[in-house]
């Protein structure tokens, strides 16, 4: 995805991009054929009471699995200017949510600044946060900025053992996101009746599928509280997407047609109903409007004849859409599902 926009120090920005067009009509793939076969009609949006909102792909980790091939040297950031716009459309419409994630989002300059207004105009703010990010220097602030804010968090933590996590994420990142939980459950997070909500999420070490999240979530509980001393709320399990960093991976190890094929196979009618792009809107760095984040990273944007973005924005228009679907989607609907 080539990006565009003025540059302000080491950061791209995209408030002065050009007005962009819908994407043209996805050609018929193996996915939708799936989908026209057991829907009765075109799959469109449910709700739209969150707004996804990715504020930039500059992280301080590189991990294996990051669909978004986020890293320290990934520049695009959101300008302020499209932060306002999203404030503006927050405080406009009748949208419940405004889901902030990355990259880690707490790197942008201005993410006290989104998040301080978007509660200031009442709304609940999820963080999709690394854990790690926290313990960087200049980042102290975080759990008490949080704690203030009331934000919900929803916390990568990959696997409960150390082998991994680290095959995942790197060395020594196991005991980063210990040391990190342990500082948000003394902020009250994940602590039983104080109403600060940390939820964590887990993918798989590998072109594998999740197991069961609820037998998953409680092997999550009793190992973190029993040798750790650390608490959270709810385990999200999270299929591997076969983009970004994670398919290049596929493809270095000669798995892709194999993943692709383990995945179509896995196809569950019954997970339409809860897939993540019915329920919500993405928006990209750029301004970009996208049914999900990974449809942003596959340059997939809204279907044609809808805004395709923030300047463009019409909320009774886009909760109508109808949804775009690529090969990637069979990712949210196999097995269990991802929702």
């Amino acid at each position: 995805m080539e990006c565009k926009g003025s540059t302000d120090s080491d950061m791209v920005f995209a408030g002065k991009a050009k007005k962009r067009q819908a994407a043209e009509p996805e050609p018929e793939n193996t996915f939708s054929r799936k989908v026209a076969a057991v829907a009765a009609r075109p799959l469109q949006v449910v709700s739209l009471e969150t707004l996804q909102v990715n504020l930039g792909y500059k992280c301080n980790m590189s991990c294996r699995h990051c669909h978004i091939n986020a890293g320290p040297h990934r520049r695009e950031m959101m300008s302020l200017d499209n932060i306002d716009r999203v404030l503006h459309i927050v405080d406009e419409n009748p949208i419940k949510t405004l889901d902030l994630t990355g990259g880690a989002p707490e790197l942008h300059p201005y993410f006290r600044y989104i998040v301080g207004m978007a509660r200031a105009f009442r709304k609940k703010v999820q963080v999709r946060c690394n854990l790690t990010i926290i313990l960087e220097q200049g980042m102290e602030f975080l759990p008490s900025f949080y704690r203030e804010q009331k934000v919900e968090l929803i916390a990568s933590l990959p696997s409960f053992s150390r082998n991994g996590v680290e095959r995942m994420r790197g060395p020594e990142v196991f005991d980063k996101c210990i040391e990190a939980l342990r500082i948000l459950n003394g902020q009250g997070f994940g602590r039983p009746g104080s109403g600060l909500l940390l939820h964590l999420v887990h993918n798989p070490n590998g072109a594998f599928l999740p197991p069961a999240q609820k037998s998953l979530e409680k092997r999550y509980k009793e190992i973190l509280y029993n040798k750790y001393g650390v608490s959270f709320n709810n385990l999200f399990t999270f299929t591997n997407m076969p983009i970004g960093r994670f398919r290049d991976f596929l493809n270095r190890s000669g798995n892709h047609e194999a993943y692709m094929a383990k995945l179509r196979g896995a196809f569950n009618p019954a997970t339409l109903e809860g897939i993540m792009c019915r329920h919500m809107l993405n928006v990209a760095w750029d301004g970009g409007l996208h049914d999900c984040d990974f449809n942003q990273v596959a340059g997939c944007g809204v279907a044609a004849g809808y805004p395709a973005d923030l300047r463009d924005f019409d909320y009774a228009r886009l909760l109508a859409r109808p949804l775009v679907f690529k090969e990637h989607c069979f990712g949210c609907t196999a097995g269990q599902g991802s929702t």
